[in-house]
């Protein structure tokens, strides 16, 4: 019995190696027709020659001297001590305030309210949330809400982290 058990497995392997060998060759096949359609074939990049057009474009908005309906105030520089007293961690913070220029005046007057909501809600961060790796991004979103809510809609338009260090 044990010769005819061996007979019966050996076409089996022999079934299955097919269809492995042959799901290999078309993966293959059609990970090539996917390369070659992205890179030269049908859905591939619009050719440079279409890029002076946006040079073009950028240069006559350069030169009819049109700035940027921008300006930033400047935040004073916050250290926070985090965690428990004697734990001897601070956060070292400063940022700037994107804001529209006919607002510039009244941000800045309310630079030290803005200060203070930071100070404030960055006190209550863990050293936990802050290793996270999108602590940052979460942070600043929610540090923006706040500073629109005490400058008032439409004022600030974004807020720009420029120092944050952990030390």
């Amino acid at each position: 019995m044990d010769e005819n058990a061996e007979l019966e497995e050996a076409p089996k392997k022999k079934g299955l190696l097919v269809p492995l060998v042959l799901g290999v060759i078309l993966a293959a096949a059609g990970g090539g027709g996917g390369f070659w359609a992205v890179t030269s074939g049908p859905l591939a990049a619009a050719p440079a020659a279409e890029a002076p057009e946006d040079t073009a474009e950028y240069d006559a908005y350069e030169a009819s001297g049109s700035s940027v309906d921008v300006a930033f105030v400047e935040l004073e520089t916050l250290v926070i001590t985090l965690g428990a007293e004697g734990s001897n961690r601070n956060l070292i913070f400063t940022a700037a305030l994107e804001v529209r220029p006919e607002y510039m005046e009244e941000v800045t007057e309310l630079s030290p309210r803005v200060l203070d909501v930071l100070n404030s809600y960055l006190r209550v961060i863990s050293i936990a949330e802050l290793s996270e790796p999108t602590s940052l991004a979460r942070l600043r979103a929610q540090m923006l809400r706040r500073i629109q809510v005490v400058t008032g809609t439409g004022r600030v338009r974004d807020l720009l982290v420029t120092q944050f260090v952990v030390n």
